[in-house]
């Protein structure tokens, strides 16, 4: 008896974990995103850029993507920079120009096209609008 209790709450968990996983990876609502947006959102999300930056742009062990168009960005060097799409094109073909102040973790070097770059820069410059 014992082993088919303990089955049973494997499955369970398993249950459990693939539901809260779906429903973390899978928070889709994307409010009023351009095409271009959620085609950015979609690219940061399979090539796992959310990996560091969260699912939504939440930031996990990287900065987070949510208010970052147009603000001021503390580099690691002491300096400080405007996240434009100079900065945001510059950070996403060379990770390593302009650390981020507190964020230790590098970003590894990534094999977009210019695009796809285009794109997730419309991804991250609608996530600089915050709706109340």
């Amino acid at each position: 008896m014992p082993s088919i209790q303990r089955a049973r709450r494997v499955a369970l968990s398993t249950v459990v974990a693939i539901a809260l996983l779906g429903s973390c990876a899978a928070d889709d609502d994307p409010g009023n995103l351009s095409q271009a947006a959620l085609d950015g959102r979609s690219i940061v999300r399979s090539k796992r850029c959310a990996a560091c930056h969260g699912s939504n742009g939440e930031g996990v062990v990287g900065p987070p993507l949510v208010g970052l168009f147009g603000s001021d960005v503390q580099i690691q060097d002491g300096s400080t920079v405007v996240a434009d799409r100079e900065y945001l094109v510059e950070s996403i073909v060379d990770p390593s120009a302009k650390l981020v102040e507190s964020y230790n973790l590098r970003m590894p070097a990534t094999e977009l096209t210019t695009d796809e770059i285009d794109a997730v820069i419309a991804y991250i410059e609608a996530l600089a609008v915050v709706e109340p």
